[in-house]
């Protein structure tokens, strides 16, 4: 009896033990990631960056599992105008009209499902919050783990008319005519964890 009690303990021990190899933390390194951003309207388009705050990925074997990055709004930079254009974009992007910046200096994206496919694909599902409001979205990532290191690419579109960003929309205003914006924008990230 006390040799199958002692067989049970050391199973149980070396099972815990195994588990707790196969989950890792990562944080995310904000000075080499990176989000852009791109803006569409009738006329053109318009493009720029915006920082990562702070973020935390978990890894189980070595594959992502969930995680939670958190975007600086303040840090909104407009990179295809230049001087008085510029700083005028950015202005507008910070207020009321779109992002709400004062009121709302942070935004978040929290993975909750994660689906490994072929050639280091996967299909991530998380709960994006923009100006309080969430809302879940789906996209495809390209993963690379190496020596430690994570790394993440992925292009995504955001209907901005679900965070409450109508200005400019054409299903909440007529007549704009060259002046309408996509509801869509565009957001390219580039993320590194160790």
């Amino acid at each position: 009896m006390r040799k199958l009690l002692l067989s049970i303990t050391v199973l149980a021990i070396s099972c815990l033990t195994v588990n707790a190899h196969n989950h890792d933390e990562k944080k995310i390194d904000t000075k080499v990631s990176s989000v852009e951003w791109i803006g569409k309207k009738v006329t053109g388009q318009h493009e720029g960056t915006i920082a990562i705050k702070e973020g935390n990925l978990s890894f189980h074997d070595g594959n992502l599992e969930k995680g939670t990055i958190v975007i600086d709004m303040t840090s909104i930079i407009v990179t295809d105008l230049e001087g008085e254009w510029a700083e005028k974009l950015k202005k507008h992007l910070e207020s009321p009209d779109f992002f709400n910046v004062e009121a709302n200096n942070t935004a978040t994206f929290v993975i909750t499902k994660v689906v490994p496919g072929k050639e280091g694909k996967s299909t991530i599902t998380g709960d994006l919050t923009i100006k309080g409001i969430t809302h879940p979205i789906t996209f495809e990532s390209t993963n690379e783990m190496k020596d430690g290191k994570f790394a993440a690419f992925a292009e995504l579109k955001v209907d901005r008319t679900l965070y409450d960003i109508k200005y400019g929309s054409g299903k909440f205003f007529e007549g704009l005519g060259d002046k309408m914006i996509n509801d869509e924008f565009i957001i390219k990230f580039k993320i590194a964890a160790k």
